[in-house]
């Protein structure tokens, strides 16, 4: 992808409004299951892992289509793919209610996940109308689209209560195919798509377009979306049914909490964009992972009763955060994560101007596996641990392992650039006193010399005057 050439503000942040709300409604859609297959599942009686597959069935589709669905978007543009891609998904929403058997569920589930590719499709087109300064905010703006997400956690377990399933369901298909219709009819094809049409160039081969996936840091920045996106929509799928289980909560009532968690981190992203063109990516994502680390290890501690052997007798006592506490953490590393992926994709555009599409695909795709795996993970850990908190316990070892990976990696590179550290083994302020101590010692040791040059000198001219007179 080329730069932008010139910036219009009113063209731009219409295409920047337009598919953020697109996004939003593709979100919707695409975390359906996680309120709705609660419904399903008192219907057709299956197992908590069996759940766990149906919600990350969609997060499935809608990962792996990622990396396709960003080089069709470089390709023919964003306004035809992204209405297409709604398209489709409205027809699956509408096939839903017809769905009668769990592999029934899973096939539909398959063609709704299709939303979630909504997301590298934006990004093209959202990065297309920004020069590289602005795209940090540009791009932390259009993930707020996340808060589809909660759309569905605060408004589908409404539509339950006045109606079927299959019902809201139509409502849902309703809703997209209107908004497939009004972004073809307001959106503008992108300036770049535009121009490369009038010149007749001819688009960069596949083979160029995936260049760059041969480098580590791709895959690096892969795993950790893998973290702050796939741990997030994982999260967004999983706390409806850990409410209702763990807490006894009403479904209306987990989904709101549910919605606590989703919607701070969607508006947060943003946030997160404009710190990390202030401030740089790489310290935000430290600040992210460090942050998430703490707020899963207060999220992993289950409910404990401990009796200690006091001097006068055993001491009972129990930690047993409440709702509230726990929803107060969540809110937290909601925050955390959407800080995380503003970080994550404000390299993209930085490092591969030229394959935002390729590039941002993966890493796209790597984090919406996680969005598919872990549920599944989730589910699984119940059955065989028996443990509710485990969930976290999982996110909380992921978070670890990135954080360790992005330290190291960082001190890799820094060798690497500056060899001259590489012998350096102590601290900072040790390291600058010890060299402000020897650049004294050159400079008396240059004085001296001075000094002794000058004597020197002063004798030969004493010499030469004597000899002269």
């Amino acid at each position: 992808m080329n730069s932008v050439t010139e910036f219009r503000p009113a063209a731009s942040y219409r295409a920047l409004v337009l598919s953020t709300v697109a996004m939003a409604i593709c979100f919707a859609v695409w975390v359906i299951f996680s309120i709705v297959g609660v419904e399903l599942q008192r219907e057709l009686k299956f197992d908590q892992t069996a759940f766990g597959l149906l919600v990350a069935t969609p997060i499935l589709t809608g990962s792996i289509t990622r990396l396709l669905l960003g080089i069709w978007t470089e390709l023919y543009g964003g306004k035809r793919v992204y209405t297409l891609l709604m398209l489709v998904v409205a027809g699956c929403a509408f096939l839903l209610p017809f769905a009668k058997t769990y592999p029934m569920l899973i096939a539909v589930g398959l063609g709704l996940g299709l939303a979630g590719g909504s997301f590298s499709v934006g990004v093209v087109y959202v990065s297309s109308w920004f020069p590289k300064e602005k795209q940090g905010t540009a791009l932390g703006l259009f993930g707020m689209g996340n808060a589809g997400a909660a759309l569905t956690s605060m408004f589908a377990p409404m539509l339950l209560t006045v109606m079927s399933w299959r019902q809201a369901a139509n409502v849902y298909g309703i809703v997209m195919l209107v908004t497939a219709a009004l972004f073809f009819l307001l959106a503008q094809e992108d300036p770049i798509t535009r121009a490369r049409r009038a010149s007749g160039t001819k688009p960069a081969g596949l083979r160029e377009r995936i260049e760059p996936l041969r480098n580590l840091q791709v895959w690096r920045f892969s795993i950790y979306y893998f973290l702050v996106f796939g741990g997030f929509i994982a999260l967004t799928s999983w706390l409806p049914r850990y409410y209702v289980n763990a807490h006894g909560l009403s479904l209306a009532t987990a989904g709101m909490l549910t919605a606590a968690f989703t919607f701070p981190a969607a508006a947060f992203r943003a946030v997160g964009g404009m710190l990390a063109d202030k401030y740089g990516a790489r310290r935000m994502m430290y600040i992210a992972f460090s942050l998430s680390l703490a707020c899963l290890f207060l999220l992993s501690y289950p409910n404990t009763h401990y009796t200690v052997e006091g001097v006068n007798g055993p001491i009972n006592f129990t930690i047993a955060p409440s709702v509230p506490e726990r929803a107060i953490v969540l809110f937290v590393l909601g925050f955390a994560m959407a800080s995380g992926m503003a970080a994550v994709f404000k390299h993209i555009p930085t490092y591969y101007p030229n394959h935002v599409g390729a590039v941002g695909g993966v890493v796209g795709m790597i984090g919406g596996l996680g969005g598919f795996v872990l549920p599944i993970c989730f589910g699984l850990m119940n059955d065989l641990i028996g443990v509710r908190t485990s969930c976290f316990m999982l996110l909380f070892a992921i978070a670890g392992i990135n954080l360790l990976w992005m330290h190291f990696a960082i001190l890799r590179i820094n060798r690497e650039r500056f060899p001259q550290i590489k012998g350096d083994t102590d601290l900072p302020e040790i390291m600058s006193a010890m060299n402000a101590v020897e650049r004294a010692r050159q400079a008396a040791k240059a004085a001296a010399e001075a000094a002794e040059a000058a004597a020197t000198a002063a004798e030969a001219a004493r010499r030469l005057q004597g000899r002269a007179g």
